[in-house]
């Protein structure tokens, strides 16, 4: 029985489908699943008959919004793969995916190379430890160039690529691949509706012999530098089997030391079957990944807890709270490790919500034990027993319910009431919290109100469960002007979720101009502010005294590493003698995180500090956590202000593609937008500008672009941080 279930997970393949925003990942998935059978027809992005990009304004914008998941199988395996965004603005759903992925192929456009959100889901890539190997499309284009590709690659993101494939043909004559491990060539015909269906295999073609026997070598070479096992035979025999060969591509990728590349044009259907191939060899199976670590939550047993929090469980808000609570404590907790066994206890974590005419989907991982229908299992974050209404196998928009998920699976599940994209769902009796994916903060906001007074309570609920669905859009009441405010990670973002509401709900709404999420920052601090806080209402008082300096979060060494990456924040306690006791200088601690949401120049979050606590003292009666909180809070409050501030702005790179004749406007008009290039090349008949922008100044841009460029220049954006803002750029 335990062979049986080793061999099950060593079968299955999790994996995503990454790149740029018209690299092709689409086209990939659709061709993956033509190839496996799954489908009997090829859809077409451009027709608006694809499997993954199902949803109406994916179909109508050409372009993938939500993450899709689907499954085939292929030489015995089953694939379970994730079709992800590849447009900024929807980072989040590729972050969400990544957290649960074993691995996942990258694709890359054979004229362009890395582009700028390539280069952005390969570093979620890495955040995440996620094996890749790498596929260059599109061949058959003009300009199309391997190795122009692979070294943009190289130079870009700086992984170690192992090319197994050298192509025959260039550009429109392109024909197929030459396979380097097995020295053959593959070769697909055009026979109409079954282009590229039939794979001919062959000798390698006498013009390329000499070449590919050089590419050969050289990744012989490349693979023996950095493998023991392939060193050692290197060294015996000067060359490697194509069975050593293969070993070693899998171990490298798995340990991240190399990635292998391969090529071929996914729309014309050349070069999917060896992706396939590639993907069973190489990329790990459950069993190959390490097992998943969490930390001991409180289980039914803690009745009180579940009992606290029963009352307002429905929240997504006050679930969230929860959850994150918990997962604090992952730092303070001895890990727990839940392995891939189906025979462990149950955990697995909700990476997905989306609400369809059958029920409320909830998309799980399952790392580790087995639920069935009917189940009860323990949601960690809201501390309540959820029942298992049905578990549905998922083919993008299309459903095929099954009895059973194992460890290793990605299901669909319906019963579920408060799980959330972030949720852990494990066994009542062996309760644990595994972390979620992060959140990006929101950058772009915009006002909404219902058209009719009659639309206004829809118009909420469908707000509330666009957020639930997509942790990334931060619905909120502007406290000045009683506006609802959606925010999001951009300009498409919020469009996309308000249309989704117009369209799902039928509800119009009135959208107010976009506005940028600004920040504040410290740019000289203040040293030994000294604070009380004394409160005497009758009964127990409130005393806390502390002293604080507030600096830079780079003033000592330019050193950001025990900052807090999200917030900008960093805290450490200086105060000997124990003068304020452990307990209080994390309430202290707390209290200066609460300040940071509203700063002194126009109530922006503040981030880029770095606080220290120097000295306080105690009252025996009258001091405790709820008294240092608000000591803090309000210190820092009273030190920003004595501070020299600095507000900050949203700024993203921008990469721009325009006919070369038209480079002069458009250079002109980045610079009237506050843009400072920082690269220009060109690249055949265009030119490629690089330019770092406010975001704040974008708003607008496609349609500028568009019109200065005759419709032929394109762009693509992807965030770099925050710069100073001057002033006068800044409207409220």
């Amino acid at each position: 029985m335990r062979n049986n279930l080793d061999r099950h997970l060593l079968a299955v393949r999790n994996l995503g489908i990454l790149a740029h925003v018209d690299a092709g990942k689409t086209t990939v998935t659709e061709r993956i699943l033509y190839a496996t059978g799954t489908t009997h027809k090829r859809g077409e992005v451009h027709d608006g008959t694809t499997i993954t990009d199902f949803d109406p304004q994916e179909r109508d914008r050409g372009i993938t919004i939500f993450a899709a998941a689907v499954s085939c199988d292929w030489d015995g395996h089953r694939i379970n793969l994730i079709d992800t965004p590849g447009h900024v603005d929807f980072a989040d759903e590729v972050e969400r995916s990544l957290r649960v992925l074993d691995g996942a192929v990258a694709v890359f456009d054979a004229v362009a190379g890395v582009e700028p959100q390539s280069e952005s889901v390969w570093r979620q890539a890495d955040r995440h430890g996620v094996p890749r190997i790498a596929f260059v499309n599109k061949l058959d284009r003009v300009g199309a160039d391997l190795d122009s590709a692979v070294a943009s690659i190289r130079a870009r993101l700086h992984p170690v690529p192992l090319v197994v494939h050298l192509p025959i043909g260039r550009e429109n004559d392109f024909t197929g691949v030459v396979d380097l491990l097995r020295m053959r060539a593959l070769t697909w015909s055009d026979d109409g509706e079954t282009a590229g269906g039939t794979i001919v295999e062959a000798a390698v073609p006498q013009e390329l012999r000499e070449d590919a026997m050089r590419r050969r070598r050289l990744l012989e070479e490349a693979v023996a530098e950095r493998h023991p096992a392939a060193l050692e035979e290197f060294c015996d025999r000067e060359t490697l089997s194509a069975e050593t060969l293969s070993q070693a591509l899998g171990d490298l990728t798995r340990t991240g030391d190399g990635v292998v590349v391969l090529c071929g044009s996914a729309y014309r259907n050349r070069g999917i079957e060896p992706l396939l191939d590639a993907v069973v060899a190489y990329l790990p199976s459950p069993l190959d990944v390490p097992p998943v670590r969490g930390v001991q939550a409180a289980g039914r047993s803690t009745r009180r807890g579940a009992d606290r929090v029963q009352g307002d469980a429905d929240s997504t808000q006050a679930g969230a709270d929860s959850m994150r609570r918990d997962v604090d404590r992952v730092q303070e907790a001895v890990g727990e490790q839940r392995p891939a066994d189906p025979s462990a206890p149950f955990a697995a974590l909700a990476f997905k919500v989306s609400a369809t005419p059958t029920g409320r989907l909830t998309y799980l991982r399952v790392y580790s034990g087995t639920i069935e229908k009917g189940d009860a299992v323990w949601e960690s974050g809201t501390r309540r027993t959820e029942r298992i209404g049905r578990i549905l196998r998922v083919q993008a928009d299309r459903h095929a319910q099954v009895e059973r998920a194992v460890a290793g699976d990605i299901v669909a599940v319906i019963g579920l009431k408060s799980a959330r994209a972030g949720s852990t769902l494990c066994a009542p009796e062996a309760p644990i919290v595994l972390e979620p994916p992060g959140v990006a903060e929101p950058v772009v906001s915009v006002a909404v109100e219902a058209r009719t007074s009659t639309d206004a309570d829809r118009l909420a609920s469908a707000l509330a469960r666009l957020a639930e669905e997509d942790p990334s859009l931060v619905v909120r009441t502007d406290a000045e002007t009683g506006q609802t405010v959606l925010s999001g990670m951009g300009e498409l973002h919020l469009e996309v979720a308000v249309e989704k509401v117009r369209r799902g709900l039928g509800v119009e709404v009135n959208v107010g101009r976009p506005r940028v999420t600004y920040r504040e920052t410290v740019a000289r601090g203040v040293s030994g502010l000294l604070f009380r806080h004394v409160k005497q209402d009758g009964g127990a008082g409130q005393f806390a005294h502390v002293v604080l300096d507030v600096e830079p979060l780079d003033a000592v060494g330019g050193e950001r590493a025990d900052g807090d990456v999200e917030t900008g924040f960093a805290f450490r306690s200086a105060v000997v003698g124990g003068r304020v006791p452990q307990e209080y200088v994390r309430a202290v601690e707390a209290g200066c995180r609460d300040a940071l949401a509203e700063g002194p120049l126009g109530g922006h979050p503040v981030t880029g500090l770095r606080v220290t606590l120097t000295d306080g003292a105690t009252h025996v009666k009258d001091s405790s956590e709820t008294a240092f909180r608000a000591a803090g809070r309000l210190a820092l409050r009273e030190a920003l202000r004595r501070c020299a501030m600095v507000l900050l702005e949203p700024v993203v790179e921008v990469c721009v593609t325009v006919p070369e004749d038209a480079v002069g406007g458009v250079l002109g008009d980045l610079a009237a937008r506050r843009g400072r290039v920082t690269d220009s090349t060109v690249r055949g008949a265009s030119a490629v500008i690089t330019a770092t922008v406010p975001l704040a100044e974008l708003f607008g841009y496609a349609t500028r672009l568009r019109s200065r460029t005759q419709g032929r220049g394109t762009f693509s954006a992807r965030p770099t941080g925050y710069a100073p803002a001057p002033v006068s750029a800044v409207t409220k």
